[in-house]
């Protein structure tokens, strides 16, 4: 088996009496798109800092290819691209000169793909980046980025800058085809809250809630097990007390619709004996999943 591009164990991390991240453990095969989520103060940017060496843990060792980021920092770095929540650069550069500069520190850079990013991006190259946007910015950044075909892209909150327009085409077309260059061996680690448009991308994630892993699975495994039984009703729905075994229940006048976890048929069948018709079952989004375990700190 080849070495997993990241491999987090037994991680913690405390800021004076706030403990950020408590017993991590993770794995982040190659060629993945792995999903990070959690709330605000979950510690993902905390684990992310640890993973490039920006903090230290007091517990816990971190490899990424196998590699120990505090010893082999360099080699480590040589590898990968890491895109913050908040992106600043020099502001006397203009954009062609940062993405230069950029190119200096990397072993490799694909100048015709800097181009073809910063056209579909529409940024000029000779335009000044103190005079950007905060969405240009992080368009700007993750030009870099991708231009410098890492082996592993870590993104923090990478879309939450971008218009509500071109955000969908980014994820699509530049991180799918990002991945699609090399397949099996470029990896993405995604620290987002912005889940439904990663849905198609993350094959695999870890929700964080108060520092701890409360769940990780893949993602189909995830959509299997988590789902949403829908039924009508004649007259008013029954009680959430007639649900035994049901996460949460919504009411929309006559249909009730129940979020579940584990096996659809006895919730099917209360339904049908209280009167229920029309009865579909379906998935859960990745992001209704994680608002499930979120919501109960991992707890059925």
């Amino acid at each position: 088996m080849s070495t997993p591009a990241i491999e987090i164990r037994d991680l913690s991390l405390r800021y004076d009496r706030t403990e950020a991240v408590h017993g991590l453990s993770m794995t982040v095969e190659r060629g993945r798109c792995y999903g990070f989520f959690g709330r605000n103060g979950a510690g993902k940017t905390t684990t992310l800092k640890c993973l490039l060496n920006l903090l230290r843990p007091q517990q816990g060792t971190i490899r990424v290819f196998g590699l120990d980021p505090v010893r082999e920092e360099e080699a480590v770095k040589a590898r990968l691209a890491y895109v913050p929540d908040f992106v600043a650069f020099y502001p006397w550069m203009r954009v062609g000169e940062a993405l230069d500069y950029l190119a200096s520190f990397r072993p490799r850079w694909n100048p015709d793909l800097e181009k073809r990013l910063l056209e579909r991006f529409q940024l000029d190259p000779a335009a000044p980046t103190s005079g950007l946007s905060k969405g240009q910015r992080t368009q700007l950044a993750l030009i870099g980025a991708i231009a410098a075909e890492p082996e592993l892209l870590v993104l923090d909150e990478p879309t939450s800058g971008l218009d509500p327009l071109i955000r969908r085409e980014f994820i699509q077309t530049v991180i799918g085809a990002y991945q699609d260059a090399d397949p099996g061996e470029r990896t993405v680690l995604v620290s987002t809250h912005l889940i439904s448009e990663f849905e198609g991308l993350i094959d695999r994630f870890t929700i964080l809630d108060a520092g701890k892993a409360v769940m990780t699975a893949d993602a189909d495994e995830a959509r299997s097990r988590f789902l949403r039984v829908q039924a009508e009703f004649a007259q008013d729905p029954p009680p959430d007390s007639a649900l035994p075994g049901a996460r949460t229940v919504r009411r929309r006048g006559r249909t009730l619709e129940v979020l579940l976890e584990g096996d659809p048929g006895p919730i099917r069948q209360r339904l049908e004996d209280l009167g229920g018709r029309d009865l579909t079952v379906s998935s859960l989004t990745l992001e209704e999943i994680f608002m499930e375990v979120a919501k109960s700190g991992g707890r059925p």
